[in-house]
């Protein structure tokens, strides 16, 4: 089995998907799977051999990463039968598991700990970017690679049509870091947004600082002109990013919770979150004022309708609790 998913990595899988879902595919593999059959010959693996990797996954993965893991090896063995080195795939409709650990919903920030965060971070150097993420939606790939050739001040658009990747390879046998161009992994992802007036200004005054102070000379790939970059002049990883952000956060905690004992009052934090956090607030206050899920597809570039429609779900099931509160305080004649 170990040589098979090595050869169908490299030469079937190859150059035909984005490096991220090949990253994935390994992971899955080494973690999860080879430790259980990867050293069985291929024809001798059964449902029940693929039963069990997924039984050992139950305690301590969520369901959507058991389904992934459940996915590669269907693929996996899919080729191998196209390749008639198995007469049919063990990965059987029986073959499934749905014990394991529920994935914990991410919570989008309220308007109030939004505008805390974005109140915290005023004046500093990350403030543009952090400003246009909570005002696009954008993904951290497309903001890290966002150049000034996509913008446009004039129409006032983004064009969204790249990303940025920060992966691990191999060098003379050494692991190490690099950047890589990436393009959309389907036509949604690549899409135009317009420039709300607090992302123009953002933009405006990233625009200025940098005419005085310098651009970003990075080049990937053939790219340049990218828009962020941290204290040395290169772009982002996306790491970085988020690192950035709990110092924010947690420093400004530390701080508010000495001053509201001090004032004999409750503190006032700012919640732990990422950068995609940043995302989907954007696009649950999307949700919140707007009813067409097809622009909101477009915006936020979802392939599926079905992931703007969970997020939609999600908002209107709250504003319904909201609203219902409101009538009960409005028609108190009980």
């Amino acid at each position: 089995v170990d040589a098979w998913f090595h050869y169908w990595i490299e030469h079937i899988k190859g150059s035909n998907v984005r490096y991220n879902t090949k990253r994935n595919y390994n992971e899955r593999y080494k973690r999860n799977i080879k430790p259980l059959i990867g050293d069985m010959p291929l024809k001798e693996i059964k449902p029940l051999h693929c039963q069990n990797v997924l039984n050992q996954m139950s305690a301590h993965y969520s369901n959507s990463v058991i389904d992934h893991s459940r996915l590669v090896m269907r693929m996996l063995f899919d080729s191998a039968v196209e390749n008639e080195l198995l007469a049919k795939n063990p990965v059987t409709k029986s073959v499934k598991c749905k014990s394991g650990k529920e994935s914990k919903a991410m919570r989008a920030l309220t308007i109030s700990e939004q505008k805390l965060f974005l109140k915290t971070i005023k004046g500093t150097s990350n403030y543009n970017q952090y400003a246009l993420l909570l005002q696009t939606g954008l993904r951290t790939g497309e903001m890290i690679g966002l150049r000034w050739a996509d913008v446009d001040f004039e129409k006032r658009i983004i064009s969204i049509n790249h990303s940025l990747v920060y992966y691990s390879t191999e060098y003379k046998e050494h692991p190490m870091c690099t950047f890589s161009i990436s393009l959309p992994k389907t036509e949604a992802g690549i899409r135009i947004i317009p420039m709300m007036d607090a992302v123009y200004d953002a933009l405006q005054t990233e625009l200025a600082d940098q005419q005085e102070n310098g651009f970003n000379e990075t080049e990937i790939d053939g790219m340049k002109g990218f828009i962020f970059m941290n204290r040395f002049g290169y772009v982002h990883n996306p790491q970085s990013i988020n690192r950035a952000i709990k110092r924010i956060y947690e420093s400004y905690n530390a701080e508010e919770v000495v001053n509201a004992s001090k004032q004999h009052r409750e503190p006032v934090l700012i919640p732990h979150f990422s950068c995609h956090h940043l995302r989907h607030t954007f696009c649950s206050r999307f949700c919140e004022n707007e009813t067409n899920l097809k622009v909101i597809q477009s915006i936020m570039g979802h392939a599926n309708i079905e992931t703007t429609m969970d997020i939609y779900a999600e908002v209107t099931d709250a504003k319904k609790q909201e609203a219902i509160q409101n009538l009960a305080h409005k028609l108190d004649v009980f």
